[in-house]
């Protein structure tokens, strides 16, 4: 299906004028750092460290008890830039970006028994490493002339950690909690590779979050807001601007299978607050924004002595400006020790 897109696209350009495609693409000069676990923002490359969508419902709540889970997290994601439109991908200039990627996503979260702080309060910490395989193809301009090129990459993406992770019960059916998260440019990232599984500098995000879970009529509200503000990229001497992002989820549980299901809607609103901003932002601020919105399922089973807990979206982009529109799929799979 991509490739078909792909060749829709080219055919449309042919009839344009090479000075109109030069135009358009040598106004790009800076860098993407690819696609992963936790990233597809409105920054350089039209992607960024937070994934919207990804802390969205109950399982990305902050556990009030003392526990031990390990989870893993799949996402695979498929977008693309309107026809001709400009995209600073790895110092490279270019225009028709279209990017695929699958990565998995381990992590692993700690409520230990010290973290009851009081009767209300809670503390946990949570880790996460992704691995990635991503691919992107573009009009690349070299001179006077533009051409079609591809890159696939594999590896180690940016690892991200959560320090500090908070909650408030309030009370059985509502919970608050707060987080702030690191991402490390620990991928591979090379000047001039249009596939990257770094974004090459670091980010620290806040998020706040509240969760209705109604013990005894199965209705879920969920609501996560956070601002991720970017260093910047040495190699590019781009440093793209932050980003407010609201993700929520509204679903109803219900038994099913010996365990609890649910049925809901997913989505999210990504808005660049500030400017890019560095030598190598030569579009200027090229503030961005895109939203979302798709199905969820979710399950919950008591084993012997875990839970299992898992939740499958699909998150489809709309009314989206400078970044890649696509589509996302999470699969995510815990257990709860």
């Amino acid at each position: 299906m991509l490739a078909k897109r792909s060749d829709a696209r080219r055919a449309k350009t042919r009839g344009k004028s090479w000075g109109h495609r030069l135009v358009a693409s040598v106004l790009l000069v800076a860098s993407l750092a690819g696609a992963k676990v936790s990233e597809v923002s409105a920054e350089e490359g039209g992607t960024g460290h937070y994934l919207p969508g990804s802390y969205a419902s109950f399982m990305d709540g902050v556990a009030p008890d003392k526990a031990l889970i390990v989870r893993l997290n799949l996402v695979h994601y498929d977008g693309d830039v309107s026809l001709e439109a400009p995209l600073p991908i790895a110092g490279l200039a270019t225009v028709n970006a279209e990017a695929k990627s699958t990565a998995a996503g381990f992590t692993v979260f700690w409520r230990p028994k010290w973290g009851a702080l009081s009767e209300k309060w809670s503390y946990g910490m949570s880790a996460t490493v992704p691995l990635m395989d991503v691919s992107v193809s573009a009009d690349v301009a070299a001179g006077p002339i533009t051409r079609r090129a591809t890159s696939s990459v594999s590896g180690l993406g940016d690892i991200f950690f959560m320090p500090l992770m908070f909650n408030y019960n309030v009370n059985p059916d509502l919970n608050i909690n707060s987080r702030l998260t690191v991402y490390a440019p620990t991928g591979s990232y090379q000047v001039g590779r249009l596939a990257n599984t770094s974004k090459n500098y670091w980010s620290v995000e806040p998020t706040l979050g509240l969760m209705y879970f109604g013990q005894k009529n199965g209705i879920e509200l969920s609501v996560f807001t956070g601002l991720t503000v970017n260093t910047e990229n040495h190699e590019t001497d781009y440093q793209s601007g932050s980003q407010f992002h609201l993700d929520g989820t509204l679903a109803q549980h219900f038994p099913f299978a010996g365990g609890l299901s649910s049925v809901g809607l997913t989505g999210y609103w990504c808005q660049q607050v500030s400017d890019d901003s560095g030598s190598g932002a030569v579009l200027g601020p090229f503030r961005a924004k895109t939203m979302a919105l798709g199905p969820s399922v979710s399950y919950i089973k008591t084993l012997a002595d875990s839970e299992l807990l898992a939740e499958l979206k699909w998150l489809h982009e709309t009314n989206t400006r400078n970044r890649l529109k696509g589509d996302t799929i999470f699969l995510k799979a815990m257990l709860k020790f």
